[in-house]
């Protein structure tokens, strides 16, 4: 554990009580409450966040950049903040974080954002929807997440489900292969597909219980730097319906096509026109989703915690 005394650094009370006292914490990402959902809904969602992992026995870290400013564990004044659309908050992946705060600037973070700073803070979980992963047609545009070389590169394990369908979830496995980032199913051998249960690919390791997660990735960390993806799918209950999924999922692809959408724009393109084709139905299983992976991550946080 390593807690930073860093200046450009802030870690909230609570969190820093947390870590002293080997408590599990969970760090949670800024970007699905700036960019990611509606309003109101993104403020509800991570509040709820926040109470799930709680409701595990373990303590939040809400994560983003302030004034300039790396904060580990916001208040909900804070969160309010860098949603406000009146003066929005950048988007920062992990390379972005350090010029952020040299500029002085507010900022949201995103998978690898948080898992950067997480690590830095000494917060072995984090929680999120859904991984960054490789986008379709990668060989031409070689447009792929940050997350997974971050992920990488620090022992940071995330529980996520899966990635969004609007990727090549084939390539992300793989790529996910090639960096040494093991894929861990909770109580699936299924590949979750973020709106739906199961992607159709396989993960190749399964855990049915915390205990068995905590313990696998404890023995993972003797052995690798790599951090680790707890794969958590939302419920067959909860998940969007697989008939509307193809339908949206092609609207979206032609939107982005016919309009000549490329680069950076095109993720938040996809999932607005996917949103706008479901009447909002995608947005709901997203805020279920995280709200799930949040509390799983809590136990998780909770048994490393007690293992430690």
């Amino acid at each position: 554990m390593v807690i930073s005394s860093n200046s450009a650094l802030r870690i909230s009370d609570e969190v820093h009580t947390a870590l002293v006292e080997g408590q599990g914490v969970v760090a949670l990402e800024t970007t699905i409450v700036v960019h990611g959902l509606p309003r109101p809904m993104n403020l509800e969602v991570a509040a709820a966040c926040e109470q799930a992992v709680r409701s595990q026995g373990s303590v939040p870290a809400t994560i983003g950049v302030l004034n300039g400013k790396a904060v580990v564990g916001l208040s909900n004044a804070e969160v309010e903040r860098l949603a406000d659309q009146k003066h929005p908050a950048i988007k920062l992946s992990a390379r972005d974080v350090g010029l952020a705060v040299a500029q002085g600037l507010d900022g949201a973070t995103t998978v690898a954002g948080t898992i950067a700073l997480a690590h830095v803070a000494g917060i072995s979980v984090m929680a999120t929807g859904g991984l960054g992963g490789v986008h379709r047609e990668a060989s031409v545009s070689f447009d792929e997440s940050a997350d997974l070389t971050c992920l990488a590169r620090t022992p940071v394990l995330v529980v996520a489900s899966g990635v969004k369908s609007i990727l090549d979830i084939p390539a992300t496995l793989e790529r996910l292969d090639t960096l040494g980032v093991p894929v861990l199913g909770y109580r699936t051998s299924a590949f979750p597909g973020f709106y739906l249960h199961d992607s159709g690919e396989p993960v190749h390791w399964r855990s049915d219980d915390v205990a068995s997660v905590a313990a696998g990735f404890l023995a993972h960390r003797l052995f690798s730097s790599t951090g680790m993806l707890l794969a958590n799918p939302v419920g067959v209950d909860k998940q969007l319906d697989p008939e509307l999924h193809e339908r949206a999922l092609a609207h979206a692809f032609s939107v982005v096509e016919s309009n000549g959408i490329t680069g950076r724009d095109v993720t938040p393109a996809l999932l607005s026109a996917f949103s706008e084709f479901t009447s909002g139905a995608s947005v709901i299983v997203n805020r279920d989703l995280v709200v799930a992976n949040a509390s799983l991550a809590g136990e998780v946080a909770t048994a490393l915690a007690a293992s430690t």
